[in-house]
């Protein structure tokens, strides 16, 4: 398929797809302490943001990978300085500065490993972060120096550092349940 059939059949579907080399996958949907998790990053993270030339984007956002031609949709994207949307797509980001995704069980190992590698390749990103549904454990993946990626795990009492957007974010307020009783 091509790209442009895939956005007209992306503008016309209830679900969500992802694109890759003429290929189009569906993308599962989430449970609903993955959604949670998700909206307490975009909240936590508007919060931090403020004053700040940055700004936090939810699922419904695409992402491009021009260096790969993966299109996906992470749970969180934040973008720094100026927008920048795809040529062939001005509602695909191509400059993000940080994404998040929240792990789920079908999804963490395509998370860790091949969405992961493609994420390393987009030229703006400096982190990348995985969420844990399943306990309060967050790993984030920060570009050094050299140009790797390098893990840095944040437990419950901790405080997640993204230096990416200058932010620090307590993992507790993160994971926060009150419906839990």
């Amino acid at each position: 398929m091509s790209y442009a059939d895939y956005l007209l059949r992306e503008c016309s579907s209830p679900e969500r797809h992802e694109f890759l080399r003429g290929e189009v996958y569906a993308m599962a949907g989430g449970s609903p302490e993955h959604g949670a998790l998700a909206a307490a990053w975009i909240g936590e993270l508007r919060v931090a943001l403020g004053g700040k030339p940055c700004r936090a984007f939810t699922s419904d956002v695409r992402v491009r990978i021009r260096e790969t031609g993966l299109t996906t949709y992470p749970d969180v994207s934040v973008v720094c300085g100026r927008l920048e949307t795809d040529s062939e797509d001005p509602d695909a980001i191509v400059n993000p500065v940080l994404l998040i995704e929240v792990l789920s069980d079908s999804s963490e190992a395509y998370d860790r490993g091949a969405k992961a590698a493609h994420y390393r390749r987009i030229q703006s990103l400096r982190e990348y972060v995985l969420v844990s549904q399943s306990e309060p454990l967050v790993e984030v993946y920060r570009r050094n120096a050299e140009g790797r990626f390098e893990l840095y795990e944040v437990r419950a009492d901790d405080t997640v550092e993204l230096a990416s957007v200058g932010v620090s974010l307590a993992v507790k307020a993160l994971y926060a349940n009150p419906l839990a009783g």
